[in-house]
């Protein structure tokens, strides 16, 4: 794959989006295909061998815990075995927090558990694992005419993706004290105690940035794209902007995409940023002919697939996945699940 400034091969896509959102999945989801599937990411759990897990906010049972290196079994699992773990019932558009019995969208503060010890990490957010879009991808390249040519788009609001005009850190962090300031905020006492020391050096830190900001001048970073794509023009959505790559969708068959793809950092333009990064699952990926497009919304822990019945129905079916029809409109927002309510 390339990348390309044609970021108008995307406009079809941007027809078809609620503007303003709404609240659907057609914030994201372009409207008008026949038929559209609900892909649900892998969920990971694990369990130590012989004893229980501390509990959570417990830090010093977690200090012994981790200490002593106990043995933690680790398993995939699907949504729907979640479900059966925790009582709960999994449907099409069932959301990940209420299968877990949990009540705050944002996390509730420690790792959810079931009854028999294991602990569950929850399907990945952002987009698909390699694995998994291999997978499907497999399915989508024969749906299509055009499975060697095509787009992918990559959102750019992942860290380090592009470059960008940033302000460098206060120089306060880093030195140390005197410039004037008043004792009680620049120095140190051997009469101190360690909690004076480090509420002195807060203070400091804080008023010197009062007189450093303002003089500190944003600065080009360069990112793991090159400084041409990143001041490039972006395939723009309602409240998403993209970095867009055109080239065959059956690239992401390989499972070795994620080295290969061209916003690796693998491939960094800048030696700093060459660190064998994995690269981020793409947000949309569509053929030439339209066909079908896949989508990975940002902050979403599953993935939708708008198609031809055939491909809904193949990819429904296929025991390598877990996924789920959907209708056209469905709401996939953030407050329901009706059933597990």
């Amino acid at each position: 794959m390339e990348w390309t400034a044609e970021v108008t091969a995307g406009d079809w896509l941007r027809e078809r989006l609620d503007d303003p959102w709404h609240g659907t999945m057609h914030d994201v989801v372009p409207h008008g295909f026949d038929a559209y599937a609900r892909v649900f990411h892998p969920v990971e759990r694990e369990r130590p061998v012989g004893r229980p897990w501390p509990a959570d906010g417990e830090s010093r049972a977690w200090e012994d815990f981790l200490a002593q290196q106990p043995e933690v079994d680790t398993e995939h699992v699907t949504w729907q075995q979640t479900a059966d773990a925790f009582g709960t019932t999994m449907h099409p558009l069932a959301r990940w927090r209420r299968l877990v019995r949990g009540t705050d969208p944002y996390g509730d503060g420690g790792s959810p558990r079931d009854d028999e010890g294991w602990r569950y990490s929850g399907p990945q957010e952002g987009g698909l694992d390699t694995e998994t879009l291999t997978e499907l991808t497999s399915l989508l390249i024969g749906a299509t005419a055009t499975p060697d040519a095509g787009y992918a788009a990559v959102w750019e609001g992942w860290g380090d993706l592009v470059g960008g005009m940033r302000t460098p850190p206060s120089r306060s962090a880093f030195f140390g004290s005197g410039d004037g300031l008043p004792r009680r905020y620049a120095e140190y006492s051997a009469e101190d105690s360690p909690d004076q020391a480090r509420h002195r050096a807060v203070m400091y830190r804080s008023l010197k940035d009062v007189f450093n900001n303002p003089f500190r001048r944003p600065t080009w970073h360069p990112g793991i794209l090159s400084d041409e794509i990143s001041r490039g023009p972006r395939l723009r959505m309602p409240n998403r902007d993209y970095v867009l790559f055109r080239g065959a969708v059956s690239t992401f068959v390989d499972p070795k995409w994620e080295h290969e793809v061209p916003w690796s950092s693998d491939h960094a333009a800048d030696d700093e940023q060459r660190w064998r990064r994995p690269a981020d699952a793409p947000a949309l990926v569509w053929p030439d002919d339209h066909a079908w497009v896949m989508v990975s919304e940002v902050d979403w822990d599953f993935t939708v697939v708008a198609g031809s019945t055939e491909l809904v129905n193949a990819i429904v079916a296929d025991p390598r996945l877990e996924a789920a029809s959907i209708t056209e409109g469905a709401d996939l927002s953030w407050n329901d699940d009706e059933v597990n309510r």
